[in-house]
């Protein structure tokens, strides 16, 4: 069996991968853990979450990787694009990029470059989180019953749009644009419920970044 460790940026994307994604795995043989990244700690307390340095972050997935030294252990990330540290390998230039599926691909890139370890599968979600709940809004109804006319709004907003495209700026961003129309928008409960209820298969349609690399996991599986 395959055991695939994934380090995430905060609760969301943990419980994202514990309730969706380790199921799923779990059928091709591959057993998935998760935790957030270990931003400090102190003799009795640890500190999970957040990408505030690159530093920070090699540093943790590099332990976690020294830990677990097994040929069958494979490692991967869930970041947001969005609002990524400045420090990450080859940030700059990854910017000039104009294309935004080629910028990830260059940071994804260099961390793997960096980290230097051939089980590491790094992944960089485009824009953010939300842009799987911007696959179909309209599945906001599950936990936002009474908010119908904003939510046809987001209908309407993204409506045609690649949803791993949609980021134009600190007030246009997946999460901003939710949160615009549904101020009470809570990404730990309610985010990874309608991703739920959207279901991997439309997920996969929509967001092929997204898509290419669940495929890159699976494979795992596959050829062990």
């Amino acid at each position: 069996m395959i055991r695939l460790h994934v380090t995430v940026e905060g609760k969301t994307e943990q419980k994202f991968v514990q309730q969706i994604l380790e199921p799923h795995l779990a059928s091709l043989n591959i057993a998935t853990y998760s935790r957030r990244v270990l931003t400090s700690s102190t003799v009795n307390r640890e500190y999970r979450g957040g990408l505030v340095r690159y530093s920070v972050v090699k540093r943790d997935i590099a332990r976690w990787m020294a830990t677990d030294d097994h040929p069958e252990c494979r490692f991967t990330t869930m970041f947001d694009f969005y609002s990524l540290p400045r420090d990450f390998p080859e940030y700059d230039a990854a910017m000039r990029l104009p294309d935004p599926y080629a910028k990830v691909q260059k940071l994804e890139e260099a961390l793997q470059n960096d980290l230097n370890d051939n089980r590491f599968l790094p992944y960089i979600q485009l824009h953010e989180f939300e842009a799987l709940i911007l696959v179909d809004p309209e599945k906001l109804d599950w936990e936002y019953m009474e908010h119908e006319r904003p939510i046809a709004e987001l209908v309407d907003m993204v409506r045609g749009k690649n949803p791993e495209l949609i980021n134009d700026g600190p007030n246009t961003a997946p999460s901003k644009r939710i949160l615009s129309r549904i101020p009470m928008y809570d990404k730990v409960t309610a985010g990874v419920s309608v991703a739920s209820h959207i279901g991997l298969p439309v997920l996969r349609e929509k967001c092929r970044h997204f898509n290419d690399w669940l495929t890159q996991l699976e494979e795992l599986g596959r050829s062990a």
